[in-house]
């Protein structure tokens, strides 16, 4: 062994045990979150002086605790999955019973056996709060073993927030096969993974796409997502980047026009504005014959970000001082994304110009028996490489 190989085994030991330590750690973290769920919901259920609390259950409750990570929101999003994913309960008993053979003769091990047990009871069985719904589960529906042990715990909480128990399986899934960490899930959500994947007739093609992107985290690659948009009624198409929409929108202004409203004139597309030594594009400029101003609209295939505002008021302060006649009025600007949160834009857009609006624009939904016949598909590969792999 020479000093380079040296390195190197440490190296690996250090990777592969921080690796292993980092996942019973998520492992535990999501027992314990959803254990804390689990017993709000059964008090909030069964207590047997809930009525005492009522709504304000979980602040007394985060006051009585009085320790880090109870926290009202906290326990919140516990008790949240816990009602999303009732059948993880099947997984964490079995990996509460197997841990409470390593662990210590002491209160730790007791509160483990306990809850482990709680689980198990045969009052658990017969009204199957979350057996029932580990037997219920569609066939397209990601195993509660794989949910418990592929995915972390913030990552199982950002997709139970998602709307629809199809939509929250084919993040599921996608996550787990392209192992995407937080950061990653969030950016495909953002940019309408679920819904290009239903529209898209090259599905292979777009989740190749997809993990090729969700490696490679700088905005500037997720301005260039593809993205199917059809909130003018347009067809299905293959896959749009902000180019092709431009294209479309332009191919059918005067349904655009109708959908915007009346009084707005075509002027520009990809508008080239010079600041200084930078040059900017702009990209479509429409004049308002009846409020007498230019509209800027600029155009995002994904969720509004603070920096997009800064961008559009740029480019309003732009044509305020160099392009805006003396009868004209003040720019407007129109900022077209994905979806927003009310809090961010408020934030993002307090002291900026009046005229600056978001809005979004609306998807038309994937069809659900193509998305179901996807999920199937991958939880069929997934079980043939499983079974592979038992074989070697």
């Amino acid at each position: 062994m020479n000093f380079e190989s040296l390195v190197g085994h440490i190296n690996q030991v250090q990777d592969v045990l921080q690796a292993q330590a980092a996942h019973a750690v998520n492992l535990s973290l999501t027992a314990r979150n959803w254990l804390v769920g689990y017993y709000i919901v059964e008090y909030e259920q069964h207590g047997e002086d809930r009525a005492r609390y009522g709504d304000n259950l979980i602040n007394r409750l985060a006051k009585d605790i009085n320790r880090k990570g109870f926290e009202p929101r906290r326990l919140r999003e516990y008790r949240q999955i816990y009602i999303v994913y009732p059948q993880l309960g099947t997984s964490i008993a079995s990996y509460l019973q197997k841990n409470s053979k390593e662990l210590p003769a002491s209160g730790a091990l007791s509160i483990w056996q306990t809850a482990s047990a709680k689980l198990q009871t045969p009052e658990n069985q017969a009204d199957g709060i979350w057996r029932s719904a580990s037997a219920k589960l569609e066939e397209w529906a990601t195993p509660p073993d794989r949910l418990f042990y592929r995915l972390n715990f913030s990552s199982l909480l950002y997709i139970a927030g998602l709307e629809g128990p199809l939509k929250r399986a084919f993040y599921e899934q996608e996550a787990i096969r392209g192992c995407w960490t937080y950061r990653e899930l969030d950016r495909q959500v953002s940019s309408q993974y679920y819904e290009r994947m239903g529209l898209s007739k090259d599905k292979k093609a777009l989740q190749k796409l997809a993990v090729k992107d969700a490696q490679q985290l700088a905005p500037r690659d997720i301005l260039h997502n593809p993205v199917t948009l059809e909130f003018l009624g347009l067809e299905s198409q293959e896959v749009y980047t902000e180019t092709k929409l431009e294209s479309y929108i332009l191919n059918h202004l005067q349904a655009f026009l109708l959908e915007m409203g009346r009084g707005f004139c075509f002027e520009a597309r990809q508008k080239r504005i010079l600041i200084d030594q930078d040059y900017f594009k702009a990209d479509l400029i429409f004049y308002h014959r009846i409020l007498k101003c230019h509209v800027i609209i600029d155009l995002k295939i994904d969720r509004f970000r603070h920096e997009y505002a800064s961008q559009l008021n740029l480019y309003m302060n732009y044509y305020k001082h160099e392009v805006m006649q003396a009868d004209d009025n003040p720019p407007i600007g129109l900022l077209l994304c994905t979806d927003y949160g009310v809090t961010t834009v408020q934030y993002a857009t307090e002291g900026l110009s009046q005229n600056l609006f978001v809005s979004k624009y609306r998807l038309q939904l994937p069809s659900e028996d193509d998305i179901k016949q996807y999920l199937l598909e991958n939880i069929s590969e997934e079980k043939f490489k499983e079974l592979k792999e038992e074989e070697e």
